[in-house]
């Protein structure tokens, strides 16, 4: 356990299906330790991007897009009242980074678990397994448990 005493599981958190089973089993695992969950959202721009992005819709109307961090706040603020609607501790750290992994890795620094989905939003849906959650594995400073989703 970190010095505080309370049990502190860092969820890398982006989202995507995989990120919310991660989330529910770090609910789950919160609750039996009496522990705090720490939300990391990672959002980069994108090379050679500017927002506000405007865009046509098909209907002629001009619309804006929101930006990466205006996603990811909006994503992290979703799963915060989550946690909290299921009566769990949980802080939310948003970070700019080209690396989500390493985003987790930093976060997780004064941890006693990491959790995260076996893959996020990536480019490659076929793999298992996506880069962050192997970066993950191979670097973070404690336990790191990587929730794939049930078979069908």
């Amino acid at each position: 356990m970190t010095s505080t005493g309370s049990f502190v599981i860092v969820v890398g958190f982006d989202g995507s299906k995989n990120s919310q089973t991660a989330l529910k089993w770090a609910m789950d695992e919160a609750r039996q330790r009496n522990g705090h969950i720490r939300l990391v959202t990672v959002w980069s721009k994108p090379p050679l991007s500017w927002f506000p992005a405007l865009l046509e819709t098909a209907a002629g109307e001009i619309v804006t897009e929101d930006s990466p961090e205006q996603l990811a706040a909006t994503v992290q603020a979703d799963a915060l009242k989550t946690a909290e609607s299921e009566g769990v501790a949980a802080t939310g750290q948003i970070v700019h980074s080209d690396s989500p992994a390493s985003a987790i890795i930093n976060a997780a620094k004064d941890a006693d678990l990491v959790v995260v989905g076996a893959r996020g939003h990536g480019g490659f849906p076929g793999l298992d397994l996506g880069s962050a959650a192997t970066q993950i594995i191979t670097h973070a400073p404690c336990p790191v448990l990587v929730v794939r989703p049930k078979a069908s």
